[in-house]
């Protein structure tokens, strides 16, 4: 099968240059990439946070609904809903743009409660790894030992002390048909499988990475080449989970050193060598559960 190329998306775009979000904001990329794909017959369900900032002041070229913080995913099922009741579902794509609070913490029950039900719904969830449009704080995402707002650096706290919660393989234990990570640095892989996830019926979920410079504290310009590092690292591994059959989708020949992953942020400046070792072993024990899970899966299949 021929592998996608730059050349074979669309020209039109709608989601619009000029927006208010910050320099280097890799959800205005996922954003972009996205609708590029899904095309004019798409409605947009989001909440507040940073995509509904921008979308709600004129990114956005496609109908547009802002939800409550917590409602995401009840929003985009009653949308799906009442399109499929009026006979107007076909060929409409109806996606969900909501951050790690609105996915993970706050809108968690919505989401849950959407998969369940079986709504036709492409949900992205755009994860920069904490509440960033609300001044940094932690979230359900944040990686153990990053420095937020709310778990500062000093006596009490180094940073987080826990692990990230991993949503994408919570929502293929719900049964959606479709799950997928994803990273702005890897865009033709996200794209392939923003494809996928509207050509399937029922509820679709994906995460992607998305850095933020202000957040992590890294120079705007390196945003592509941190979410690309995270993936090279293996601290963000790319797979897909099809009816219940996960696959990777992309893995390191030669994985970058995690240091070189950790170095330009400024939100792990205190991390010692013992510390980078703790978080090593993390990210190796989550790479050889999903390794396991696929092996399993696979002879399901």
């Amino acid at each position: 099968m021929r592998r996608l190329t730059i050349k074979d998306l669309p020209e039109e775009e709608y989601y619009m240059p000029g927006n208010i979000l910050c320099a280097g904001c890799g959800e205005s990329l996922a954003m972009r990439l996205a609708l590029k794909v899904l095309g004019k017959n798409t409605i947009v369900i989001t909440v507040p946070g940073c995509a509904s900032a921008s979308l709600m002041m004129g990114a956005c070229a496609v109908p547009l609904l802002v939800g409550p913080f917590a409602g995401g995913g009840a929003l985009a099922a009653g949308v799906e809903a009442a399109l499929a009741a009026k006979g107007r579902l076909e060929g409409v794509n109806v996606v969900a743009f909501i951050g790690d609070g609105g996915t993970a913490d706050i809108g968690f029950q919505s989401l849950s409660s959407m998969v369940e039900r079986g709504h036709d719904v492409l949900y992205i969830c755009l994860d920069n790894e904490a509440y960033m449009n609300t001044g940094g704080q932690r979230s359900g995402t944040t990686p153990r030992g990053a420095a937020t707002t709310t778990t500062p650096v000093g006596a009490a706290l180094r940073g987080k002390p826990q692990h990230r919660k991993n949503m994408p393989l919570i929502m293929a234990d719900h049964g959606a048909p479709y799950v997928a990570t994803a990273s702005i640095g890897f865009p033709l892989d996200y794209v392939e499988k923003v494809m996928k996830a509207s050509r399937m019926r029922g509820p679709k979920y994906i995460q992607v990475l998305c850095p933020c410079p202000v957040g992590w504290g890294f120079r705007e310009s390196d945003t592509v080449k941190l979410a690309r590092l995270a993936v090279d690292a293996k601290v963000w591994p790319l797979y897909e989970v099809e009816y219940g059959v996960l696959k990777v989708t992309y893995e390191p020949r030669k994985p970058k050193p995690l240091k070189e992953y950790i170095a330009p942020q400024r939100r792990f400046n205190h991390f010692t060598e013992e510390d980078i070792k703790e978080l090593e072993k993390l990210i190796e024990e989550e790479w050889r559960l999903l390794k396991l899970r696929e092996k399993l899966t696979a002879e399901k299949a």
